[in-house]
């Protein structure tokens, strides 16, 4: 199957595993994205950000003889973005993907999606800080502006399928597309696409699913790519230099409130100069001298209608059940049948999945943990996968409203 394939070893299923499964019974030739017809008659719109990994996605796919047409998404202002080489869709990165697109000889376009972009993702980021919650905003941007409105684009362009440079694996399963982690587990992605639904699914393609990054950088250097030695996207994209607080202060001026920081007791410690400066489990810059004690001090709640940032133990971070919004489920039958379920869950991007039960009661989502986790905050995602020791199938998740 060319280049998107490589060789078979004992981790997870593979998508070509599938494809091959798939021939064997239906006796078509299938194509490396699941089609039964050639390559040059399958069109591939390719969500193109600049960087290397949807540049070797779009690459691959174009060596491999698909219709490949590229996309990228101009999402803020070029000016600033140009400034940072570690973003992404603006200024330089826009260039980036127009001449692999030049280089390999497939047409590429440029959409502008500032409005949709800072309706959906810039303006969600900045009043979630100020509710007291933690947002992710690549998962609101995967959420909306890219497999929702992109993906929409692309089925108007006559799109066969839409393939995208993540770190995730589609595979067919006897029910449908199933949504898998990463071959590579430093790199896989599988949080920040939980809220894919089982029709976005269906259509999407994720051609290096299977691959580690080190072969993505040998493969872009093996093309020839421009982008082969550039280095991965650090910052949150519109985020220049990691000061949230200030694109805070730019979409929402003199939306910080002042208020007091207490203890557990509610007595007042110190006073803050608004919620939005603060997360969950945050340690330093708490500018509370004296007051502090013997034992360092946590935040370990946010109240944003009281104004109140309160501080404990490192201990008092602990919590067992987490209360979710906006569940997306994209394991088998319906999420009413996985009341009671055994899951492994993440909590944060960067933490290994941790065993627990989903209870589910009409619209209310639980997740119990089968052992207490620090550092579980509002508005960040709680993210469903199946119960085994590898836990490579992604269920879903949902939103952290609540804990207890």
């Amino acid at each position: 199957m060319g280049a998107l394939t490589k060789g078979v070893d004992s981790g997870a299923p593979r998508p070509y595993i599938a494809l091959a499964m798939a021939h064997a019974v239906l006796k078509k030739p299938l194509n490396s994205l699941g089609f039964a017809k050639s390559e040059a008659q399958t069109r591939v719109v390719v969500a193109m950000s600049g960087g290397v990994d949807s540049s070797v996605c779009a690459a691959l796919l174009a060596r491999e003889g698909y219709e490949v047409i590229g996309v990228t998404l101009q999402l803020y202002d070029h000016g600033a973005a140009v400034k940072s080489s570690k973003s992404c869709c603006a200024g330089q990165d826009i260039y980036d993907a127009r001449r692999v697109a030049e280089m390999t000889g497939f047409p590429h376009y440029v959409l502008d999606y500032e409005t949709n972009f800072r309706e959906s993702v810039i303006e969600d980021f900045a009043d979630t800080y100020l509710k007291g919650s933690t947002p992710i905003p690549c998962v609101r941007c995967n959420q909306t502006v890219k497999f929702r409105d992109l993906l929409a684009v692309a089925k108007d362009l006559g799109a066969d399928c839409m393939a995208t440079g993540h770190y995730i694996q589609r595979v067919d399963g006897p029910d449908g597309p199933e949504l898998h982690r990463a071959y590579d587990g430093g790199k896989d992605q599988s949080y920040f696409l939980f809220a894919t639904t089982p029709e976005q699914l269906d259509f999407l393609r994720f051609p290096l699913g299977h691959l580690d990054k080190s072969e993505t950088r040998r493969l872009a250097e093996e093309m020839g790519l421009n982008v082969a030695s550039k280095p991965d996207s650090q910052d949150i994209c519109f985020v220049p230099e990691g000061r949230y607080t200030d694109v805070i202060e730019k979409i929402r001026p003199h939306a910080a409130q002042p208020g007091n920081i207490v203890d557990q007791a509610g007595t007042v410690l110190g006073q803050h100069r608004g919620v939005m400066y603060y997360t969950v489990g945050q340690r330093r810059g708490l500018g509370l001298g004296e007051n502090t004690g013997t034992d360092p001090l946590f935040v370990i709640r946010i109240d944003a209608d009281a104004k109140q940032v309160i501080v404990g133990p490192r201990s008092a971070l602990q919590r067992s059940e987490i209360y979710l919004s906006e569940v997306n489920w994209i394991g088998p039958g319906t999420i009413a049948d996985a009341d009671g379920l055994a899951i492994k869950v993440k909590v944060r991007s960067t933490r290994p999945p941790e065993s627990a039960t989903l209870h589910v009661d009409g619209d209310e989502v639980l997740v119990r943990l089968a052992e207490p986790d620090i550092g579980i905050s509002p508005g960040q995602a709680c993210v469903f996968y199946e119960d085994r020791a590898d836990a490579q199938r992604t269920l879903g998740g949902g939103w952290i409203t609540r804990t207890a």
